[in-house]
């Protein structure tokens, strides 16, 4: 063997370069086709990909980009002689070009919708593109696909993780082991953006070191996505695996990351736009978790530097447009950093600002002196939301403390539930039920759904049949994968041919592994678990996936237990753990499972749209009445589990077993396997049925993005105008009103109320006059309101009609105001007053958390509410 001939060893390269494949002309438009990702939810653009090279579809997981990458030069020539393939790729590339041109809903609005910069750490677009770890990026994922569908300017803007989030797999004991893959961005649906051969880069400060960040461009529908990343050569090699994992490393990592992202990102964004990549301006900037909250920070800074406002009033300006998703519960769930770490972050902000670190780090801070990102997110922006109905009443007790003289139900955290891109998610025996019965608009039209109540039985039952069978094949080979991969002997692996039985009931359980999800609650009765398995006339199979994060021992644990409990022989064909959850993995569940069970302990789930997945896929939900299940269960569209009650963490983990047990012995199992008059089970159909048609139209993400649209981004927008207009004469005016009011607020109390006495009999009215010492404020600083309605037996207005009263005189120092009342129900009955601050440029009312109740002496001889720092409708009665 000649040197020439000796194997080489990997080496690492001094200087890489792209090297695009040459395709022949017919088949140039396959290149425009990879590299916009509708081809994730375009079933036949993926085909087409699949047909041009099977086994590079296969080895690439599904990435049109390597496909291309690997073409052949033979084969090239045979595709592009290929008049049938030639005519699909030409119907594609046409379809394509109607998508990104053709008008759409937002171009039918009047006035249209402003344009969204959307940042988020993380985006799950296709699972070939690991820069997302679980709900929260595959909800970013579909949030921009529905933007794109509606024809909304909005660009995505996130961090492009060179390893990406973890592949899971499993040791012989169940215990959960994670691989980090190489992500090469090149063999991504990705462009760096580059001039002159060169990366166009931003810089940001992070401590002591200035850091490069490339900027890569993807193409989702029509929406740009831009990605950061720090992995360049002119950067200190500690800095280069800033943009490394997603979640990864210490809390100074996490913090390095998220000011790259919000910092960063909000550079990048005005550099695209610079370069003409961003094709419009962004007026509103919505931060998906507190991840992202820096990047109102960055706009401060820029206020102050570039508009010469000070740092008060860039305050005011900046959160104006800025809306904040919350997706968490529970505080665990929130970046919190320790003060000196922060502080030596954004000193430098802070510099740039012309404030002292303190002063910044107060944004932040909550408890002691910690910086905690929701606060600073809550802070700069003037509106937020929770991801459902109930998460948003969670997340006001949650934060109610930055609002201390309100009670947590006047919080202004309101809530939008989440939703699903239909397209992404819809198995395609399903999507050709509905092509075939619904109105053409199905996938961006959510009123479509309610025609699926009049779809026949057979029709749904053998879209459902296909779907398990397709199921239990594909679960076979990775069951059998999983074995082989461990090291057991394929003589011995026969009996994964037997794995789950395509006519039983099969439930799926597939999520993230924390505590608080109970992924094992039904191991809390084993007997009964097995005796539902191995049911020789009704029986039940499982199917589990999911990963715990990587420092998640106790999560780790719940997965052993599961793969522990299903090694048993007699039951191991019918109880079932899958390695590596990701999306393609979560989407063949949606499809082919029967019922999606859910058992987070309540209320802990923010919303959970896995099981909104499984509901346009035809699956029922099994679940506890948490997240977006609490609100749209309705007795028929699935089933509940337990009620709404809640209590200490173990009696209540005891009563959900009880309660998941009974209403699988009672409820879903005789359902199933009810069976009449033949094969169908009519009576699961119809609750199929009705699931469809009563949930398909509040779970898509275009009714999501709409909401968003009109119920937070117009109404943020428009607010911001009115702050920024003639040189950000509004927000100016604002800061210094709110400093003043905040000074002099512990001087105002509402001193005199007087009403008519006496009894009073249904609709009667009462007038009421009240009398307010302002201190140095004028009357027209403030709103005097007046609740009323109903006392409980501790003396509260458990749910106050709301109403202003008129301000009817000045005098020097105090004014009155006045108004009246109807009374709306019989028995004991009351009302409290109250001011607050005013201001036409507040989002509310309540965004300075700041109210004085009426003390009881201002009542003369009746009854009034005390006056304390957490108010409660206590009532005159």
């Amino acid at each position: 063997m000649t040197k020439q001939d000796e194997q080489v060893p990997p080496t690492k390269a001094l200087s890489t370069f792209r090297v695009n494949p040459s395709l022949p002309e017919q088949l140039e438009p396959l290149t425009g086709l990879a590299y916009n990702l509708r081809w994730a939810w375009d079933a036949p653009t993926r085909e087409l990909f699949q047909r041009a090279d099977p086994q590079a579809w296969l080895d690439s997981g599904h990435n049109p980009v390597a496909v291309l990458a690997r073409l052949g030069h033979q084969r090239m020539q045979e595709l592009a002689s290929d008049a049938d393939f030639l005519a699909d790729l030409e119907r594609r590339r046409a379809a394509l070009q109607r998508y990104l041109t053709e008008e759409r809903w937002a171009q039918q609005e009047d006035p249209p919708p402003p344009a969204v910069a959307y940042f988020s750490p993380e985006f799950g677009l296709t699972a070939g593109m690991q820069v997302y770890s679980g709900g929260l990026g595959v909800l970013a994922g579909d949030h921009l696909k529905a933007a794109s569908d509606l024809g909304l300017d909005l660009v995505g803007v996130g961090l492009l993780y060179r390893h990406g989030y973890f592949r899971q797999y499993l040791d012989h004991d169940g215990w959960q082991h994670e691989q980090y893959p190489d992500l090469n961005p090149h063999d991504l649906p990705l462009t760096r953006l580059e001039r002159g051969g060169a990366p166009v880069t931003v810089e940001v400060e992070l401590a002591e070191r200035t850091v490069g960040c490339a900027i890569w461009r993807g193409e989702v529908g029509r929406i740009p996505l831009l990605l950061l990343d720090t992995d360049l050569e002119e950067n200190d090699p500690s800095d280069r695996p800033i943009t490394d994992k997603l979640y990864g490393g210490d809390r100074e990592h996490r913090l390095r990351q998220e000011i790259v992202l919000g910092v960063a990102g909000v550079r990048a964004l005005r550099r695209a736009r610079e370069l003409g990549e961003v094709p419009f301006e962004p007026i509103v900037y919505h931060s998906n978790e507190g991840h992202a909250a820096l990047l109102q920070v960055e706009r401060v800074r820029e206020l102050v530097v570039e508009e010469g406002l000070e740092f008060d009033e860039a305050v005011q300006a900046a959160r104006a447009p800025v809306l904040f998703t919350t997706h968490t519960p529970v505080p665990a769930g929130i970046d919190v950093f320790e003060r000196d770490l922060a502080a030596r972050y954004l000193a430098p902000m802070a510099d740039a600002c012309g404030v002292d670190t303190d002063r910044m780090l107060a944004l932040g801070r909550h408890h002691g002196d910690e910086f905690n990102m929701a606060v600073l997110a809550l802070r700069l922006s003037s509106a937020a939301n929770g991801v459902s109905r109930l998460h948003g009443h969670v997340a006001r007790d949650l934060f109610d403390d930055l609002w201390p003289e309100l009670p947590a139900a006047e919080v202004p955290i309101t809530s939008v539930t989440n939703g699903v891109h239909g397209s992404t998610w819809i198995g395609p025996e399903m999507t050709s039920v509905y092509d075939r019965h619904l109105p053409a608009d199905w996938r961006s039209d959510p009123d479509a759904f309610a025609v699926a109540a009049k779809i026949d039985d057979e029709v749904i039952w053998q879209a459902r049949q296909r779907e398990r069978e397709r199921l239990v094949t594909s679960v076979r080979e990775r069951v059998r994968h999983q074995r082989e991969r461990r090291g057991e002997p394929a003589y011995g692996l026969g009996w994964t041919e037997e794995v789950l039985d395509p006519d039983a009931l099969t439930i799926g359980f597939a999520r993230r592994f924390a505590q608080y999800k109970r992924g094992t609650l039904l191991l809390r009765q084993p007997e009964r678990l097995r005796e539902l398995l191995l049911s020789p006339e009704r029986p039940v199979q499982l199917v589990f996936a999911g990963k715990a994060h990587p420092r998640d021992d106790g999560g780790k644990d719940l997965i052993r237990q599961l793969v522990h409990f299903g090694a048993d022989p007699a039951i191991r064909d019918r109880f079932v753990f899958l390695e590596d959850y990701d999306m393609d993995l979560a989407a063949a569940l949606y499809h082919g499972v029967d019922v999606w069970l859910n058992t987070p302990r309540r209320p802990y789930e923010a919303c959970g749209t896995s099981g909104e997945k499984a509901a346009l896929n035809g699956v029922l939900n099994c679940s506890i009445l948490d997240g977006w299940w609490d609100e749209m269960a309705d007795a028929e569209n699935g089933f509940s589990i337990g009620t709404r009650e809640t209590h200490p963490p173990e009696e209540q983990d005891a009563l959900d077993a009880e309660a998941l047990f009974d209403t699988l012995e009672h409820g879903v199992v005789p359902t199933f396997y009810e069976r009449r008059d033949g094969s169908i089970p009519r009576r699961w159909v119809g609750m199929i049925r009705h699931s469809i048609a009563s949930l398909g139209p509040r779970v898509l993400a275009s009714r999501m993005v709409r909401e968003y649209v009109t119920e937070l981004y117009a109404p943020v927008a428009a607010r911001a105008e009115g702050l920024i207009a003639e040189g950000y004469r509004g927000a100016r005016e604002l800061a210094r009103w709110k400093q003043r009011v905040q000074e002099a607020w512990p001087a105002v109390r509402v001193t005199d109320v007087r009403t008519d006495p006496g009894e009073a009999d249904l609709g009667d009215r009462r007038e009421l006059r009240v009398q307010v010492e302002l201190g140095p404020l004028s009357p027209d600083d403030i709103a005097v309101e007046l609740l009323h309605g109903s006392v409980d037996a501790d003396g509260t207005i458990s749910a106050p009609a709301r109403q202003s009263l008129e301000l009817v005189e000045r005098h020097d120092g105090t004014a009155d105001f006045a108004g009246s009342f109807a009374v709306r129900d019989v028995g004991e009955y009351g009302y409290a007053v109250r001011a607050l601050p005013d201001h036409t440029g507040l989002a509310s009312r309540a965004e300075l958390g700041l109210a004085r109740f009426a003390a009881p002496e201002a009542a003369g001889d009746e009854v009034g509410p005390e006056e304390s720092g957490e108010p409660v409708w206590e009532a005159s009665t």
